[in-house]
C-alpha cells in the first residue's frame, strides 16, 4: 500500500535518489515509535553514534538540500484525499484552526522563540505552528500548516513587512483552504481565536461562516444592570428545570461510539450581539442551573438563526441551535489529530534548523497522516457510526531487521514496509477517551498509537 500510494508523488522529484528518500522517510514516520523519530531513527541507525551513517546523511540532505517544493507535495496529497469519495471534504463538515506549541531549545533554529506553548500549558522556547484541519462526524485530516515566525526573527519586529500574527496566518489558511476547494459548513476555534474581534471580522469579510468559543468572563461594555461577560447573559435566561426549560432547548449530541448526552443550548444577549443580530451568542452546557465552567460552551457565530430577518439576506444557511452545537462539538476531533501527528508520527522530532527542512518535515509527516486513511478501512457512513473494537488484541512491535544487516549500525526499515504498515492499519487498539482536563498530562503509551479511525471514540 506504501508504494501505491508513494507512487503518485513520483512525478513531483526530480531524481531516484528523492524519490527513494520520500519512501524511507514515510516508511520510518510509520513505523511503530520506540524513540524518537529522529534523522537517526527514520533512518534505522543508532542514536548519536549513527549519525555520520550514509543512509542518515542522504535522509538529512533529502530533507534539508535537495531540490523539491514541499507546496506542491501536500497539493497533491489534499487532491488525492478528496478525490477519494470515502475522504472528500463536504459542506456539512467543519474546517478547524488552531496552533500547537513544541518546546525547542537555542535560538538558532527557524521560528524558535519564547512564547505560549498550548500543549503544555505555559510560555517557554519553542516553535508554534498554524493549523488547519477538515473533520466531520467520521473522519479528519490536516490541511495546511504555517509556523509562527516571533517578531524578533524580523529586522524591524513587529512593524516588518514579513511580519504576520497567528491570527492573521490563521485568517489565511481558511480562504486558502476555500481555494483549494475544501468543503465546510463553518470554521471553527477555541477561544484563543475566539475571542478577538478583528479575526472574526476577517473571516466574516471573506465571507466565511463561523462558530468560535469565547472565555466565560470576556468582557462587553454594556450599561451597569446589563450583562457584561457571557456568564452573566447565560444566567439572565430562564431555566426551571428539565420539565420548564424556558428560554432553554434540549440538544442531543451523539458520540462516535454511538453513546448519546443531552445538552441545553440557548441564544443569549450580549451587548449588540443576539438571536437577530450579526453575531449571534450561543450558550450550550450540561446544567443551565449551574453553568458548569468545563462543560459550558460560548460560542460566537454568524449563522443566521431560523426564522430571524437575517436569514433572507445572509450568504450562509441558517443553523438552528442543535446545529452549532453539532459544529463546535467537531473541533475536538482536533485534539486527536494532535496526538497522532505528535506523538505517533513524530510531528515535534525533527533536528533540523532551517524553515525550509522544518516545514518539509511537517508536510511528509501529513503525507504519513492521510495514508493511513487511504490504507485502512473506510470511514463508516456519516448517519451511522462505527464502533470502535473494543478488547481488540494490540498488535506487537514491527521488527525493523529480523537478523543481521549488512552494514553495522543500521537497521533499514524499508524492506519490512508491507509488515509495518500492515500492523499499522488493521490491528488498531482502542483507546479510552481522556477528559478535556486530562488531555494537558496525557503521556504517550509504549504500544502504537496509529491514526486511524478505529482508534478512538472522541468527537
Amino acid at each position: 500500500p506504501l508504494e501505491q500510494y508513494a507512487a503518485d508523488f513520483d512525478d513531483l522529484f526530480d531524481s531516484l535518489a528523492q524519490r527513494r528518500g520520500f519512501r524511507q522517510y514515510l516508511t520510518g514516520l510509520l513505523a511503530p515509535r520506540e524513540r524518537n523519530k529522529t534523522l537517526t531513527c527514520l533512518a534505522g541507525a543508532e542514536p548519536v553514534a549513527g549519525a555520520q551513517h550514509p543512509a542518515v546523511q542522504r535522509l538529512q540532505f533529502f530533507l534539508s538540500e535537495s531540490p523539491w517544493e514541499h507546496e506542491r507535495i501536500n497539493t497533491r496529497r489534499l487532491e488525492r484525499i478528496l478525490d477519494d469519495p470515502r475522504t472528500a471534504a463536504h459542506a456539512g463538515g467543519v474546517l478547524v484552526i488552531d496552533d500547537s506549541g513544541d518546546r525547542k531549545d537555542g535560538t538558532a533554529t527557524a521560528h524558535v522563540g519564547r512564547q505560549w506553548l498550548g500543549r503544555y500549558g505555559k510560555t517557554d522556547n519553542g516553535i508554534v505552528t498554524v493549523t488547519t484541519l477538515w473533520a466531520d462526524e467520521r473522519l479528519y485530516y490536516p490541511l495546511h500548516a504555517v509556523p509562527y515566525t516571533p517578531a524578533r526573527h524580523f529586522p524591524q519586529g513587529r512593524s516588518d513587512p514579513g511580519f504576520a500574527t497567528k491570527l492573521q496566518t490563521a485568517a489565511a489558511l481558511a480562504r486558502r483552504a476555500t481555494q483549494a476547494g475544501v468543503h465546510f459548513r463553518a470554521v471553527a476555534a477555541d477561544c484563543a481565536y475566539g475571542d478577538q474581534d478583528g479575526f472574526r471580522g476577517e473571516l466574516a469579510t471573506a465571507g466565511l461562516p463561523f462558530v468560535m468559543a469565547l472565555k466565560r468572563r470576556r468582557g462587553t461594555w454594556a450599561y451597569g444592570p446589563d450583562a457584561h461577560t457571557p456568564v452573566d447573559a447565560a444566567r439572565e435566561l430562564a431555566w426551571h428545570g428539565p420539565d420548564r426549560p424556558g428560554d432553554w432547548t434540549a440538544v442531543t449530541r451523539t458520540f462516535r461510539d454511538g453513546h448519546t448526552t443531552t445538552w441545553w443550548a440557548a441564544d443569549a444577549s450580549l451587548g449588540w450581539w443576539g438571536p437577530d443580530g450579526t453575531t449571534r451568542l450561543v450558550v450550550a452546557t450540561t446544567d443551565p442551573d449551574t453553568l458548569p465552567e468545563k462543560s459550558t460552551w460560548y460560542l460566537a457565530t454568524n449563522l443566521p438563526r431560523p426564522g430571524s430577518p437575517r436569514e433572507a439576506d445572509s450568504p450562509h444557511p441558517a443553523a438552528d441551535l442543535a446545529e452549532i452545537v453539532r459544529i463546535y462539538g467537531i473541533r475536538n476531533w482536533i485534539e486527536q489529530s494532535y496526538k497522532q501527528v505528535k506523538d505517533e508520527l513524530g510531528w515535534a522530532d525533527f533536528q533540523v534548523r532551517t524553515d525550509r527542512a522544518i516545514r518539509r518535515h511537517q508536510t511528509l509527516v501529513n503525507c504519513a497522516f492521510s495514508f493511513c486513511w487511504e490504507a485502512g478501512p473506510p470511514p463508516a457512513p456519516a448517519n451511522r457510526p462505527a464502533r470502535p473494537e473494543r478488547g481488540h488484541p494490540i498488535a506487537p512491535p514491527g521488527t525493523l531487521a529480523p537478523g543481521p544487516t549488512h552494514r553495522p549500525q543500521l537497521a533499514d526499515p524499508h524492506h519490512h514496509a508491507a509488515t509495518l504498515v500492515e500492523s499499522l492499519v488493521q490491528h488498531a487498539p482502542a483507546s479510552r477517551v481522556t477528559e478535556p482536563d486530562q488531555r494537558s498530562q496525557y503521556r504517550p503509551t509504549t504500544q502504537p498509537l496509529p491514526p486511524t479511525p478505529a482508534l478512538t471514540n472522541h468527537r
